[in-house]
């Protein structure tokens, strides 16, 4: 059985306990093998080195796979109660079932987690973290869980808190553009699939004939993709919204402390493999300006300001893809309406979308119980 949470010591209370000194502290992906932990290892090969041992753990078909982090091949070890012993903090890109099932033994061996699923971002007690945004959030963490957004939320919401920062959000509007990754490796797979079976043909210029050519390989989507946009993302939720919509609509709300902010939100799969882009209507408190959002924008960290459209620059998700920061263009005031932007904003939804986000997740935890912790490191 696995122990209780409730009263369970933070690590920041039990360091320099003494049993296990270490100088830094141990780190476990859970789903290396996927779109999003792959991405992961790569992010935390490029980063400043703040981890000791990082442990790769994916489900047991995948055990005793090699992956390279920091340049040294790692060898998978499968999911299960022992994977986390020693483990400080642990990134967790797994389905949400499986999220709900394994983030608590993980918290229950004494690691802080990092979760990248949606099954604990609506707890009350489990903080939705941008550290560009609300990172002093992540030290609240009853539970020894802090989520990371969902992917779409985070291609905009670096830039939303900048702007709401100054202004003060008070309505947001929001249609999303969101690539096949989006649903992980079977979507990216799926696209090119489809890609393959129209590619030099006619396809596109009679109804269903691109749906007749592509046959089964729908996959992950409920229409074709290729050729074509598909106004679905996520799973049927009440009055005919998707459960992408209202992600953004939910995690909007909680990462920037507005809990009745009035948000729509209409999500569109597009032919785009990796990359999500939106165009967004923000409607402040306060009176806006293009040169004082560039001004904002442009100092903003993690976001690229890229806006000249007489130039043809504006953010484009071929251009941004593989990128870390948030690329934001096509910024104009609502003609009608002195206190709203237009703007259209694109971010790479494995990086920042997961992965990225994740990692500067981790850094936080890291910086914070070094600050509060013993002399020499880390420790149980």
């Amino acid at each position: 059985m696995i122990p209780a949470e409730a009263g369970r010591p933070s690590l920041a209370d039990t360091a320099g306990a003494g049993a296990r000194p270490a100088a830094k502290p141990h780190l476990a992906v859970v789903g290396a093998t996927g779109a999003v932990g792959r991405v992961l290892l790569g992010i935390l090969s490029e980063r400043a080195d703040v981890w000791g041992e990082i442990r790769l753990i994916a489900s047991a078909r995948s055990a005793g796979r090699k992956l390279t982090v920091r340049g040294e091949e790692v060898e998978v070890v499968a999911l299960s109660e022992d994977a986390f012993d020693g483990i400080d903090v642990a990134m967790f890109d797994l389905p949400d079932e499986l999220a709900a099932r394994w983030v608590p033994v993980a918290v229950s061996k004494g690691a802080v987690v990092v979760d990248n699923s949606g099954a604990f971002r609506g707890d009350p007690e489990v903080p939705l973290v941008v550290p560009e945004v609300n990172g002093c959030a992540a030290r609240m963490r009853p539970r020894g869980i802090i989520a990371n957004p969902n992917c779409t939320t985070l291609s905009m919401i670096v830039a939303l808190g900048a702007l709401h920062a100054e202004y003060g959000l008070s309505e947001l509007v929001v249609s999303s553009y969101q690539a096949a990754s989006g649903v992980g490796q079977a979507g990216a797979e799926t696209l090119r699939a489809q890609l393959s079976a129209v590619s030099g043909t006619e396809l596109g210029a009679a109804p269903g004939d691109v749906r007749r050519a592509i046959g089964d390989t729908l996959g992950p989507f409920p229409a074709p993709l290729a050729l074509n946009v598909v106004p679905w993302a996520g799973s049927l939720q009440a009055d005919g919204w998707s459960s992408e919509e209202l992600k953004i609509r939910d995690e909007s709300r909680k990462v920037l402390g507005l809990p009745e902010l009035p948000v729509t939100a209409t999500c569109v799969r597009v032919p785009v493999l990796t990359t999500h882009s939106m165009a967004v209507h923000a409607r402040f408190e306060n009176e806006v300006t293009v040169a004082g959002a560039h001004e904002i924008l442009a100092a903003a960290p993690g976001v690229v300001l890229f806006d000249d459209p007489a130039a043809g620059e504006y953010p484009t998700p071929s251009d941004v893809v593989g990128t870390d920061p948030t690329w934001v263009g096509r910024v104009r005031r609502s003609l009608d309406d002195p206190r709203a932007l237009e703007l259209f904003v694109c971010g790479d939804n494995l990086r920042k979308g997961a992965a990225l986000n994740a990692a500067q997740i981790g850094e936080l935890v890291v910086g914070e119980l070094r600050a509060l912790g013993a002399p020499g490191g880390f420790g149980r």
